[in-house]
């Protein structure tokens, strides 16, 4: 009796192994985006400038979860590790050694890359996945945040201030409140993360890590190495979201364990991407736009709650559970997010 060796190539998902036909159209929608937002400073005043700039380190963040979770499919609760490793190194080349936070930006990047790809690495080749993968990146971020709390060199609970210079500087990424210059360059920065989501999601590279997402046994099968293309899109992600804390850190010229480790970052990451669509384009963008005004607001609420709601005062945590309940949310009435069930509509049309 013969039998016939299953065509697993029919199993993996065709936009995953060809080129979208799309791509040409989002370097368009990218190149549109980044000369409509660079008018709003015109526009909006100083407060809804300073949600604007919110709004694009949420996207950083989420850019940078999405390509390791959502094109990777490597779900982490421990992106603040990542954000927290840029936001000190840079922190540390500005304020203690006297150094651009652009080579901080840069040191800080090859940091949480080589970080991730260990921890990735050891926790891949011991055949952690799924939600065993996503506590080891928890881990990995709460480590350092006990670490940096009691390592007298970084501050411990004190943090960083970023000292204030008595002029602007492009080359110490510092100027005065209110300037569109935060802005404008946090921009550049949302538009190179996009740039680079649309490249790797077009390279083969990027097509085999999502052929690996969706079933790695059967890309295993068609000799594609599993590990190598996971730990790609690690060390991008990693990279992408450094860079939203050193953004982060020269915005708001501060910068302790907790505002870079703490477990809310890793949640506002996971939260703009899943809201906005993990696994596409711009969904993490999208997301941005949703969460990081609302996370202003519901900081507001809690500092000041109404008279209804005044035994709300004084407890913390509130925020992260309002933000679960706003995940149960989505996943329940928008599984693919907005951008992802707007794509879904689009498409059966």
């Amino acid at each position: 009796m013969t039998t016939t060796a299953p065509r697993v190539s029919a199993d993996l998902p065709v936009t995953a192994l060809r080129p979208s036909r799309r791509v040409p159209v989002d370097y368009l929608v990218l190149a549109a985006v980044l000369i409509v937002g660079a008018a709003l400073p015109f526009v909006l005043p100083t407060a809804e400038l300073t949600i604007a700039v919110r709004v694009l380190i949420f996207a950083l963040m989420g850019i940078g979860w999405n390509i390791m979770s959502g094109f990777g499919g490597m779900f982490s609760f421990g992106h603040a590790a990542y954000f927290g490793i840029g936001a000190y190194t840079t922190a540390y080349f500005v304020a203690e050694l006297g150094l651009s936070p652009w080579l901080g930006l840069l040191a800080g990047m090859a940091i949480a890359v080589v970080a991730a790809l260990g921890i990735s690495y050891l926790a891949l080749r011991y055949k952690l996945t799924g939600a065993y993968y996503a506590m080891s990146t928890f881990a990995f971020a709460e480590a350092l945040r006990l670490f940096v709390t009691g390592n007298e060199t970084l501050r411990r609970t004190v943090g960083f201030t970023v000292p204030v210079l008595p002029e602007q500087s492009l080359g110490m990424f510092q100027f005065s409140a209110g300037s569109p210059y935060y802005f404008w360059i946090g921009l550049l920065m949302v538009g190179i993360a996009l740039a680079v989501s649309i490249v790797f999601v077009r390279s083969r590279t990027g097509r085999f890590t999502m052929a690996v997402r969706d079933d790695d046994m059967a890309a295993a099968a068609l000799g594609v190495n599993v590990l190598r293309y996971k730990l790609t899109a690690v060390a991008i992600s990693a990279a992408v979201t450094a860079s939203a804390g050193m953004l982060y850190l020269q915005f708001t010229m501060f910068i302790d364990p907790d505002l870079a480790f703490g477990a809310s970052v890793s949640n506002n990451a996971i939260i703009t991407a899943v809201v906005g669509g993990a696994g596409t384009l711009w969904g993490p963008l999208i997301g941005a736009v949703v969460m990081a005004p609302l996370s202003d607001l519901v900081a507001a609420f809690l500092r000041n709650p109404p008279a209804p709601f005044e035994f709300l005062a004084g407890h913390g945590g509130l925020d992260v559970l309002l933000y679960a309940v706003i995940l149960i949310a989505v996943v329940i009435l928008l599984p693919k997010g907005i951008w992802g069930t707007i794509l879904k509509k689009v498409t059966k049309k």
